[in-house]
């Protein structure tokens, strides 16, 4: 999109800008938090190192990757009652998973010395960006915005849940089944119920993820975010996740070198339902759902949005068949943008309710 901001629009900042005030930002807290846990910052077992280098390596992948995604003309189809300035979007392509998702997890496992819960979330992560392959793939092929049809998407989704919730349950802990809350020295005993809980926060996250995508630079920022603060509050007990979360916090950074306002390059299902994926796992088996609820904030808040729509939309269905709608489009970012938001002032405050997310998280984390 190669429009430009006015003045009156309330924030005077380019795309490019932004993201890397964003990097220069997760770059900063990453060199501190280390510097604060007495962690070396160019040492693997670090949140720097991994940031760096998955930013690095996923950036400079993109200028290799996507002039053939542009060759193979996997440009995104645009949906017609969207907002019109996304129209200019056509074209552009689609598929940006393929390249940062795999050199983030790749580096992950090299770094952690192919740790076995490493190599599960990887395996998890890989598992819904294959999903979300499958579903780009589809649309490029129809040339509409119908994938794979929902039904299958969920039964996909739900089966890689299973192998991944069968995997825990006879490689953890029994203990894995206690909720911890954080703000009191309590835990909450699930026993059973906490493989369907499981189950659902895979899925759940992978979609919440996925509905957050939808402007250029905004899921990628705020997942990056969320990323880096669950890999801290996980550093202590779990170090071989916390640099599989920086790492693919990294790869985000370096995904929106080419994903930034106006964006050259879309991640595509592939890239954020493996995202979501990542975020789950990693909360499952480091007992961080609590922690992962208050950082999935805005991705909660997009899909009540959509559900929201959807169901004021049917309870207000007359003799016509046409209903009333809630919000002038869902999720909420097409609502905010149909208001009078330019995607950079939805992609900035966004950006600033992440970080505060973080924070919140990190503040009460019983360190």
């Amino acid at each position: 999109m190669d429009a430009k901001l006015s003045p009156e629009q309330g924030l005077n900042i380019s795309g490019i800008a932004l993201a890397s005030l964003l990097a220069v930002g997760l770059g900063t807290t990453a060199f501190f938090l280390d510097w604060m846990a007495n962690r070396l910052p160019w040492q693997a077992a670090s949140l720097t190192l991994p940031l760096l280098l998955s930013a690095l390596a996923s950036g400079v992948m993109g200028y290799l990757v996507i002039p053939l995604l542009q060759a193979l003309k996997t440009g995104q189809i645009i949906r017609e009652d969207g907002p019109q300035a996304h129209l200019k979007k056509a074209g552009t392509p689609t598929m940006g998973g393929i390249f940062f998702i795999p050199v983030a997890v790749i580096l992950a496992c090299i770094l952690s010395n192919f740790a076995t819960e490493v190599l599960a979330v990887s395996a998890l992560t890989i598992s819904y960006g294959l999903i979300g392959w499958l579903d780009d793939w589809q649309i490029l092929r129809r040339k509409s915005n119908k994938g794979i049809s929902p039904r299958m998407k969920l039964a996909l989704q739900v089966s890689f849940a299973l192998m991944f919730c069968l995997w825990l349950m006879f490689n953890q802990p029994f203990n894995i089944t206690n909720i911890a809350l954080p703000w009191v020295s309590f835990t909450l005993p699930l026993g059973f119920l906490f493989w369907p809980l499981a189950g659902f926060v895979l899925v759940a996250e992978s979609n919440a993820t996925n509905l957050t995508d939808g402007i250029d630079g905004l899921a990628g920022g705020t997942v990056a975010i969320a990323l880096l603060a669950l890999a801290a509050l996980i550093a202590p007990t779990a170090p071989g996740l916390m640099i599989f979360c920086a790492a693919l916090s990294g790869g985000c950074l370096g995904f929106l070198a080419h994903n930034r306002n106006p964006a050259r390059v879309f991640m595509g299902d592939t890239g954020s339902l493996a995202l979501g994926g990542a975020l789950a796992a990693v909360a499952l088996l480091t007992n961080s759902l609590v922690a992962l609820f208050i950082l999935s904030g805005i991705f909660f808040v997009e899909t009540l949005s959509v559900m929201a729509q959807v169901s004021y939309y049917k309870a207000t269905k007359g003799p016509d068949g046409k209903g009333k709608r809630l919000f002038k489009m869902a999720p909420l970012h097409h609502h905010l943008e149909l208001t009078g938001w330019s995607e950079l002032q939805v992609v900035g405050v966004f950006y600033i309710i992440a970080a505060i997310l973080a924070v919140i998280s990190l503040a009460i984390a019983p360190f």
